[in-house]
């Protein structure tokens, strides 16, 4: 990696890592560009498609059903966020849209949708937040008070059901085919009473609007006025879909970590050529020793985030058990590194990186989300004070 870390990756590792920061630079971020803020990039995942990115993203195997190792996941997203973080962003939705279908899913379901994915021509979503229940639909387990209120109710047969009720800040959302929808169908059950289905898009009562929100990704609510669903369309058992979704998250948290960094290098390596170049104060700012110690200070958060990363995905790799300690850890530490780091380079750069199409002013954006989805650092820290505790 650029940083000089001393994680010990292979060399078809930093090849790839390599290969991929160039397909970004030559190809992908002027797709990125071009596209619609606020709305789904089809060209840019078509082409993250035909380069095979994607095929990275899901292995596929015989059934379908095999994983992408989270350190690969990782090192893929680091390096797209290094150079774009739309096209990051692009392709960890389809992974997280889609898991639960590579997860959970039927051979007929993992049949019709995986292919399209993987080609870059169905986009995909994961619809779990809704209004009542955002940071706290991920902390079911933890509490026995239901947080989910789109509801399933039994439509006369005992095949079906019905969706009534809205998701809300669901990325890719409402221009996604399909979604991975967390419904209850148990009142008062907590996290045992949620089901998962996939849902197409063109299912009658299906309907969302979009989020104008301060991230360029597109971002939306989800309404479901009767939407009809049967057994053919759940992932997994009845009862169990938060299960499902924790699977998927657990796959996917590091990763989130490993897009953190890759935003916070980026930062660091737009300061470093900065400060090596700007004349201030009767030299360059990087002999100011209060730029200089700052610089030193981003590049070691940067390196022990990153470690914290690699080390969470390799413990998912191998198998080992209780790592949802690990992976809070880095998605906290990682996250809250970049906040740190962008506003740092904010600070070195001056009133420049806060002009609209400056590199900084679209990290500063893209930046405070993460802290947020898919579990915010403060029930990541609750994670982590549960897993101190664990017998």
């Amino acid at each position: 990696m650029e940083s000089g870390t001393q994680f010990r990756l292979t060399p078809a590792q930093s090849a790839f890592c390599a290969e991929v920061r160039t397909l970004a630079e030559t190809d992908l971020a002027a797709l990125a560009a071009a596209g619609a803020p606020g709305h789904v990039n089809r060209p840019l995942l078509a082409a993250m498609g035909r380069h095979g990115l994607l095929a990275r993203l899901f292995p596929g195997g015989p059934d379908g059903r095999a994983e992408a190792a989270a350190l690969d996941l990782c090192l893929l997203r680091e390096s797209l966020a290094q150079v774009s973080t739309e096209a990051e962003t692009a392709l960890a939705l389809q992974g997280l849209g889609t898991y639960p279908v590579v997860q959970n899913g039927t051979e007929e379901q993992i049949a019709r949708w995986l292919p399209k994915v993987v080609a870059g021509e169905a986009v995909a979503a994961f619809a779990l937040s809704e209004p009542g229940s955002g940071s706290d639909a991920a902390s079911l387990s933890l509490a026995a008070t239901p947080a989910m209120t789109t509801t399933p109710t039994a439509d006369g047969s005992a095949e079906g059901w019905t969706l009534s009720g809205e998701k809300i800040w669901i990325s890719n959302a409402p221009e996604a085919d399909f979604y991975s929808v967390f419904a209850r169908t148990t009142p008062d059950a907590g996290a045992r009473g949620v089901t998962a289905f996939l849902v197409p898009a063109d299912r009658p009562g299906l309907g969302g609007e979009h989020l104008d929100m301060i991230s360029p990704h597109p971002i939306g609510r989800v309404t479901f006025d009767r939407v009809p669903v049967t057994r053919a369309d759940l992932l997994g058992e009845v009862d169990q879909g938060f299960r499902v979704a924790m699977r998927t998250l657990d796959l996917f948290r590091p990763s989130v970590g490993a897009f953190a960094v890759g935003m916070a290098q980026a930062a660091l390596n737009a300061s470093v050529t900065h400060a090596g170049q700007r004349e201030a104060f009767g030299g360059v700012l990087k002999d100011l020793q209060a730029v200089s110690h700052s610089l030193a200070e981003m590049a070691t958060r940067i390196e022990a985030a990153r470690l914290l990363v690699y080390s969470a995905a390799e413990a998912y790799d191998s198998g080992e058990k209780h790592i949802a300690g690990r992976s809070a850890m880095a998605k906290l530490f990682a996250t809250e590194t970049a906040q740190f780091v962008v506003d740092a380079a904010v600070q070195i750069h001056g009133a420049a990186a806060l002009q609209h199409g400056h590199l900084l002013e679209h990290l500063y954006r893209e930046v405070r989300a993460p802290r947020i989805y898919e579990g915010a650092s403060e029930v990541q820290r609750t994670i982590i004070g549960r897993e101190l505790y664990r017998g």
